[in-house]
């Protein structure tokens, strides 16, 4: 173990790559933010640093990690919830591109790759070719959409 306390920031990055690899199991994004700051201790340690101020700025950079990094990765890169179903269900909550005119009665919109029948909710005002729809939901092979597409899910 002389090579470790000879060089410290090897230690470090030992633990940097061992808390990767916990995060390549949990996929949560917070091992990650670890790893990050004990990367930072590496760096701290390879320019001399003395160990207790390496472990203060390990925390420290962990801790903005998970404040400030985390939230944006997890907002980009989790699958929202209404995704999570499958079969049409899944399709709720995303949107949907008009290729023939939508009304209450009849029109066609693709949604996810797929060509499908529908129609406007109650009272909704028909949609045009090429405008972005929001699913509302799905009855038979009949998508419910409207044109409001906030809160809405990419395709």
């Amino acid at each position: 173990m002389d090579v470790f306390a000879d060089n410290p920031w090897l230690a470090w990055l030992g633990i940097a790559l061992v808390l990767a690899a916990i995060e390549v199991a949990t996929v949560d994004f917070v091992f990650l933010m670890l790893a990050g700051g004990a990367l930072v201790a590496s760096v701290a340690a390879a320019l001399g640093v003395p160990f207790p101020l390496q472990v203060v700025i390990a925390v420290a950079v962990a801790l903005l990690l998970l404040a400030l990094v985390r939230p944006l990765i997890k907002k980009r890169f989790m699958v929202a919830a209404v995704s999570n179903q499958i079969g049409a269900a899944g399709l709720v909550g995303r949107t949907a591109r008009v290729l023939q005119t939508v009304t209450a009665t009849d029109g066609r919109v693709k949604v996810s790759g797929a060509t499908w029948s529908a129609r406007t909710a109650r009272d909704g005002a028909p949609c045009q070719p090429g405008q972005e729809v929001r699913v509302l939901s799905i009855e038979g092979a009949t998508v419910i959409v409207t044109g409001d597409t906030a809160g809405q899910t990419k395709e």
